[in-house]
């Protein structure tokens, strides 16, 4: 059965709405992505359903809090007329636009603001883990965002709070009524946390917990520990719920403080530190300040394809200064060669850091 002009139509709708909601839910991943640009460029109609979603959608937000055009209001309306035979949708929006006369195309504003608004608050709902799909009642719904080695991502978060994960790195997010929880289970992570008094920001990782209100800092998870820095406002910081066990104390972090909590060794008080420093790979650097060289090279390794390697043991005590770029190993490769008695082989497989032979090792301490 051929289509006709208006079931094409009402299909590109329907798509153009799926990609809408999608999108809006968060970046698309890079499949996605390519799939929806692949959508746009196929036809201008697809762009113009999808630019005409989006613009009624952003409009309607602000219309959503007018009561006799909420979702609720909406609902009760169309309890009202289900004896009303059920019809295509896109006909019955589409039908009074093409009647010229300002009062049709007042009906077919409000048939379509009604469609969407229904639509992005039932989102709404989904997406505040409040209408979760098969979900229990209660249910909070989560969502995962993981970086791969040498890969970076920022995301605006629906709280408005804006989450940075570095290389390596994995997190679960959790939105309830009363707190906002998110658990980092592997990497570095930095939050631009959005305040909302109603519902606490609480970040979970590995022997900590972080609570805050309205503040920036970053998270890190090492081995064996997990450092928190804050770089504005102030945090809480206790032991992960996680571990069954109750903190005696917290402790409170200001601009500029790092505390370094390992399992079962509390510690006494925060340390300062230049937190430019320590979210410098925010800006894809690496800042040091007379660190030692196997502390730089393990750094680097993070994000090069190929990890360095210290081979002389002497070596690894050696002080580093200077500012470097995450993607940029071989600045790094040409810095070194340029010390002093020290040697740099490059491999398909890694770098290897060593003293020139029969020369006694710098000191550059």
């Amino acid at each position: 059965m051929k289509l006709n002009e208006e079931q094409v139509r009402a299909a590109i709708a329907d798509q153009a709405g799926e990609w809408f909601v999608a999108n809006d839910a968060g970046p698309l991943d890079v499949p996605d992505a390519a799939a929806l640009a692949e959508w746009l460029k196929s036809s201008p109609v697809h762009v113009e359903q999808f630019l005409g979603v989006s613009v009624i959608a952003r409009d309607l937000r602000e219309l959503g809090a007018d009561p006799d055009f909420s979702v609720e209001a909406l609902l009760a309306s169309a309890r009202a007329e289900e004896d009303t035979p059920v019809q295509s949708l896109w006909p019955r929006v589409s039908a009074p636009a093409r009647d010229p006369s300002p009062r049709r195309w007042v009906s077919a504003a409000v048939a379509m603001a009604a469609v969407v608004l229904v639509g992005v608050g039932l989102f709404s709902l989904w997406n505040a883990g409040l209408l979760a799909p098969g979900s229990a009642p209660g249910a909070i719904a989560a969502l995962h965002y993981e970086t791969h080695h040498g890969e970076q991502m920022s995301l605006r978060l629906t709280d408005d709070s804006v989450l940075h994960l570095n290389t390596d790195s994995a997190v679960t997010i959790r939105y309830g009524k009363t707190e906002r929880l998110v658990t980092l289970t592997s990497g570095e992570a930095d939050f631009e946390v959005a305040h909302d008094p109603q519902r606490a920001f609480r970040v979970s990782a590995g022997s900590a917990e972080v609570v805050a209100v309205g503040t920036l800092f970053d998270v890190r998870l090492q081995p064996d520990a997990t450092v928190v820095t804050v770089v504005e406002g102030r945090v809480t910081v206790g032991l992960s719920r996680s571990n069954g066990k109750l903190t005696p104390v917290t402790l409170q972090l200001g601009a500029n403080q790092q505390i370094r909590v390992a399992e079962g060794a509390w510690p006494a008080a925060p340390s300062s530190v230049d937190a430019r420093h320590v979210t410098a790979w925010l800006r894809r650097q690496i800042v040091f300040d007379q660190q030692p060289l196997e502390l730089v090279a393990a750094e680097f390794s993070r994000y090069s394809l190929r990890p360095i390697e210290i081979v002389t043991p002497a070596l690894r005590n050696l002080q580093i200064s200077g500012v470097f770029f995450t993607d940029d190993t071989e600045a790094f490769i040409a810095f070194l060669r340029s010390l002093k008695d020290v040697r740099v082989e490059v491999t398909p497989t890694r770098i290897r850091v060593s003293g020139s032979r029969g020369a006694d090792v710098p000191d550059y301490m």
